[in-house]
């Protein structure tokens, strides 16, 4: 009867079995391994093979010999490079491919006797079952390759272009564009080396890289130009009236000058623009600005004192301004449209006050100045010019707060424009010119607006004292109006004074040939001021010159007239106090330095003794 295993036993006794069937397994796998390399010692192991050609049970030597034999790739392979419908074919060796049966004969031969011993036996039991294709020994000449691949650069690469357009006189040309073709050789090479390594034919891929240009078709702006070239480009102006300047037309010639092809950024992508030129334009449109441009002119008035209201004399008239900038997106849009003519953009502007303005409106509703000026002894010419530019100024309204210039108003001084020649000063000089006497009326506004109390923005005097400006009621020189005179000459010198009142003002002048005055008065709405001034008169005296005999071509033979008169340089300071409601408004100073002045007298060509001649006539007082 067998005796019973005790329990705690059996842990111990399976243990023990197992250990041992371990052991046994691991001397069977030793003894078929070493059996196995002693079997294959020297010899390629079964089922290894180099690019597909079986080396086993081949010597490492036996196996070079076969793969020379077998592996004839290098020359007889082929590899194929293509570029759209163009096809290029090469041998590896023609590609810098060297093959090394040596070499791969000795990899095979360690395929399975590399790594620990549990690798090496994993690798020689892989190959026996499924195979083991070892890659062979190629050296690849990479400098033999590049060339060939340079070589193929030269046909395939071509540059970048961009569309052109252009003109040739009035026809306009156009060329496409081309994208520009690189190969990339370096990475060319890459896929040219790992189809080299997999012994086989096969095709390389050529890595090219492309540039798409900017303008690649340019045809439709081409026929966009041709179209805006096709006849002449006409502006107007909008709702013209019968005295308004225009049209005007830009022909072929000067289209093709201005026009302009311009890249622009059209939502991120490119676009060439075809236009006129903006600063061509731009000049062309600054040039009709002058024509186009028209202030509005305010209605004129007169005050009735009688009934104490402003009685209109003269209309106002819409003024108008041209917006440049506007009016070359307007042209240009229309060019783009295939148009030829286009309404310029113009502004209208309103004049400030309307024909029926009355003057309570206005705060005009009283006289608040009013000065009179004397020209005794004045020449025709002179008084015409007086009585001229006197009257740009009768009626006209000065805004609340409008620093008002005269030169502004005065404009253009010439013949043609009423004006005739008389004694003038410059150039440190009185000669004979268009406009002599304007000052005048100058003077008179300046007197006016002195007394009335406004500010004085520009004042010049005159370069030496004038008898008209310091002339009295009676006609003689009264010193205390010396200073108190004002010259204009548009224009590079102006008077102007601000209206610094809330009213309106309406000014008036009034010529009295017979009486030889001129009258300038302000009506307005009295703000309670008033003037108080001093003045130091004429100082720092200096005697006039020796007196100035000069010959004037266009006299007789004897005959003598005084054309300029002596006066004494002095310095004059005036100080004027405005008040308001009994206070001190403001103070300001009118500072003048008048040079000594000579007489001259003009004699006739011929003359013999012209300073006895102007003894003679009492002319040029001091001529000996």
């Amino acid at each position: 009867m067998n005796a019973l295993i005790p329990q705690r036993d059996l842990p111990r006794q399976l243990l023990a079995a197992l250990s041992g069937g371990f052991a046994l397994f691991i001397g069977i796998v030793l003894v078929w391994t070493i059996g196995y390399q002693l079997a294959y010692a020297g010899r390629i192991f079964p089922g290894v093979s180099v690019a597909g050609v079986d080396l086993s049970g081949l010597s490492p030597s036996e196996a070079a010999v076969k793969l020379s034999q077998t592996l004839s790739y290098p020359n007889t392979g082929k590899l194929l490079f293509r570029d759209g419908e163009r096809v290029w074919v090469a041998s590896p060796a023609e590609l810098g491919m060297v093959f090394d049966p040596t070499a791969s004969a000795n990899a095979a031969y360690e395929h399975g006797r590399k790594g620990g011993m549990f690798t090496a036996l994993s690798r020689q039991i892989s190959a026996r079952g499924l195979g083991a294709d070892v890659a062979p020994v190629v050296i690849f000449d990479q400098r033999v390759a590049y060339a060939y691949l340079q070589n193929l650069a030269v046909q395939v690469d071509q540059p970048l272009a961009e569309a052109v357009l252009r003109l040739e006189g009035t026809n306009v040309i156009s060329e496409p564009g081309r994208v520009g073709r690189s190969l990339n050789l370096d990475a060319t090479l890459i896929y040219l080396g790992s189809q080299l390594q997999s012994f086989r034919d096969g095709e390389v891929p050529l890595v090219i890289q492309e540039t798409t240009p900017r303008l690649l078709d340019v045809n439709a702006q081409a026929d966009l130009a041709r179209t805006m070239l096709s006849q002449p480009f006409t502006v107007t102006l909008p709702n013209t009236g019968s005295n308004d300047p225009g049209p005007w037309t830009f022909d072929v010639n000067v289209l093709v000058n201005m026009l302009a092809f311009n890249m622009i950024d059209s939502g991120g992508v490119p676009q060439l623009q075809v236009g006129l030129d903006a600063n061509a334009l731009r000049k062309s449109l600054s040039d009709l600005k002058v024509l186009v441009d028209r202030t509005p002119k305010e209605p004129r008035f007169v005050f009735d004192e009688s009934r104490g209201q402003i009685e209109p004399i003269s209309d106002s008239s819409v003024g108008r301004v041209m917006d440049v900038e506007a009016s070359i997106a307007a042209i240009n849009g229309a060019l783009q449209r295939g148009e030829h003519s286009v309404n310029l953009v113009v502004a209208e502007q309103q004049p400030a006050v309307t024909d029926q303005a009355n003057g309570a409106e206005l705060g005009i509703i009283q006289l608040v100045a009013s000065q009179t000026t004397y020209f005794y002894g004045s020449s025709e010419a002179r008084i015409q010019n007086i009585v001229t530019a006197a009257s740009q100024y009768h009626g006209l309204l000065v805004a609340p707060g409008q620093t008002f210039s005269m030169g502004s108003v005065l404009g253009d001084v010439s013949l043609e424009n009423g004006y005739a020649e008389a004694l003038i000063i410059y150039g440190g000089r009185t000669i004979k010119g268009v406009g002599g006497g304007v000052c005048q009326v100058s003077t008179t506004l300046f007197r006016t607006v002195f007394f009335a109390g406004f500010p004085v923005v520009e004042r010049y005097s005159h370069a030496y004292r004038v008898p008209y400006y310091e002339m009295d009621a009676s006609g003689h020189v009264d010193t205390q109006f010396a200073g108190m005179d004002a010259t204009v000459y548009v224009p590079l010198v102006d008077f102007k004074f601000t209206n610094d009142t809330p009213y309106w003002m309406l000014m008036e002048t009034y010529v009295d040939v017979g009486a030889r005055t001129l009258t300038w008065k302000i009506y307005s709405t009295s703000d309670g001021r008033s003037v108080t001034w001093e003045t130091t008169g004429p100082q720092n005296t200096l005697p006039a010159p020796e007196p100035v005999l000069e010959e004037n071509p266009d006299m007789r033979v004897n005959e003598i007239k005084q054309v300029d008169y002596a006066a004494e340089g002095a310095d004059v300071n005036v100080t004027r106090t405005v008040w308001r409601n009994g206070q001190i408004y403001f103070t300001d100073q009118f500072q003048t330095h008048y040079e000594p002045w000579a007489a001259v007298c003009q004699y006739g060509p011929g003359t013999e003794d012209p300073k006895k001649l102007a003894k003679k006539s009492e002319l040029c007082a001091g001529s000996s």
